[in-house]
């Protein structure tokens, strides 16, 4: 539904073709967004300050959505942690800088809950995010978000004129999600890995680890939707968590997609391959009380509609390239 507010702003999100950001750009121009610059990372890499300065000038923001990352799931993130943690810390700190030289109204940082402790009380509440090192194969990249939303805070406690806010959503899914097997989450790796067996009728799926962590998902349209609530509504120093509130085993999930996409084989775990975090689900309640946000879509429905887009553009996925890269860097 368009409202006036968003039709009269100049906005830049950074990010804005990746998954998240293709979803946030979609949400914005519903909204009745005129104005909206999307930077290219073949024409502003925003790891070089001279590219985010020229960011800045062409586009003149007055709300800068951030959501450029190197992100991918626990091998990726195995394979290369001084990347994830570089090329986020680096991009983040030279365009929360800018924002502030520029002097745009407001900043809107998106951040991860990887950054919180390993062994977080369930629900994950904003006030834990210092108490404790993030789960290990998965630090870098929790670290250097982590970097960015004490940035906001240092920066809202000395410049006066400094609106920034850092909002941390949960594991995403959904249509558009990344499913390269090299790169990938838990959600679209399962989605694929259990198509592709009962494609070519194969009796067994090997995911990695136990089974036995849980997780909660928050499906990508309802996150852009969180994020531009907040983007209007929500001026604190304070980080916010977005998320369902709902929590499932990695076994159960790996269950219901699976019945989803109808193979019938064994599931096999292998244990030598690490868990990530042991349990994730986050309190929910500020991102209610500070700017009204509930995710609607339940779990399975979200799922559906994951699969349907999977199957629909399977060919034009498998014809791209398997990336050399660990790392995706959502543009």
């Amino acid at each position: 539904m368009k409202t006036a507010f968003w039709k009269s702003k100049r906005v830049t999100l950074t990010g804005g073709s990746g998954f998240l950001g293709s979803h946030i750009a979609t949400l914005l121009k519903e909204m009745g967004c005129r104005n909206l610059f999307i930077p290219r990372r073949r024409e502003f890499d925003l790891r070089q300050r001279e590219a985010v300065v020229r960011m800045y000038k062409k586009s003149r923001p007055e709300i800068l959505i951030h959501a450029a990352a190197v992100v991918g799931g626990i091998g990726a993130n195995r394979r290369a942690p001084g990347t994830f943690l570089y090329d986020n810390a680096i991009m983040g700190l030279q365009v929360i800088e800018m924002a502030r030289q520029f002097g745009v109204k407001k900043f809107v940082l998106i951040g991860t809950t990887c950054s919180y402790p390993k062994f977080t009380p369930v629900p994950f509440k904003e006030e834990d995010l210092w108490n404790g090192y993030p789960e290990e194969t998965n630090a870098p990249y929790g670290i250097a978000k982590k970097v960015l939303i004490a940035q906001i805070q240092a920066y809202r406690k000395q410049y006066p004129d400094f609106h920034g806010i850092s909002l941390i959503p949960v594991n995403l899914f959904g249509p558009g999600d990344n499913f390269n097997l090299q790169t990938s989450h838990v959600i679209p790796a399962m989605v694929r890995k259990f198509s592709e067996a009962t494609e070519k009728k194969k009796k067994q799926v090997t995911l990695w680890g136990t089974g036995t962590p849980t997780r909660e998902f928050l499906y990508v349209e309802d996150c852009a939707e969180g994020i531009v609530m907040a983007a209007e509504k929500y001026d604190s120093l304070e980080p916010v968590n977005l998320g369902s509130g709902l929590e499932i085993s990695i076994k159960n999930l790996a269950e219901k997609i699976a019945d989803l996409i109808g193979f019938k084989g064994e599931i096999l775990w292998d244990a030598s391959q690490p868990d990530g975090q042991p349990k994730r689900r986050l309190d929910t309640s500020k991102a209610v009380a500070g700017f009204g946000f509930r995710a609607r879509t339940p779990l399975e429905v979200g799922l559906e509609k994951t699969i349907r887009w999977y199957r629909l553009n399977r060919s034009s996925i498998e014809r791209e390239k398997e990336l050399d890269a660990c790392a995706v860097l959502q543009e």
